[in-house]
């Protein structure tokens, strides 16, 4: 997993693994969803274009709208997938009860909903700069659906 944010995160707490994650997921679960909501370059991205992100499903099919100018950098569709993925993750986590933050056995955090399904918000993230689809909102709503 490389999430720049969350690597230099770790780094300041003399961590190398994602044990510290992994301990802040159980031990403190809203200092970590604090933590993995900053989504510095989307937000950014998104107040440029005029979109405010409030971690409701609307700004995600706000997000959705957004003319795709960044896919001409290779170096920022990476870095916007990371921060689009752990922003769908943020609004999952805030909106679908009994939704929380996870993390795989790699590292990558994850969101597990109520039904035990856990979703690859990094994943959808990813695909969504890339290529537009699915649509964040769309996964959001097959998410909230169970």
């Amino acid at each position: 997993m490389h999430i720049p944010f969350l690597d230099n995160w770790l780094k300041r707490r003399g961590e190398t693994d994602g044990a510290a994650l992994t301990d802040a997921l159980s031990s403190d679960p809203e200092s970590a969803a604090q933590l993995l909501s900053e989504c510095e370059l989307l937000r950014d991205h998104a107040g440029r274009e005029g979109v405010q992100l409030d971690d409701t499903a609307e700004s995600l099919s706000a997000l959705d709208q957004l003319l795709p100018r960044w896919r001409d950098d290779p170096d920022v569709v990476t870095w916007l997938g990371s921060d689009a993925g752990l922003y769908l993750g943020t609004v999952l986590v805030r909106t679908v009860p009994g939704a929380e933050w996870r993390q795989w056995p790699d590292g990558q955090p994850v969101v597990r909903l109520p039904s035990g399904v856990e979703v690859d918000v990094l994943e959808a993230g990813a695909t969504w700069a890339e290529t537009g689809s699915p649509e964040l909102s769309q996964v959001h709503a097959e998410a909230s659906e169970g």
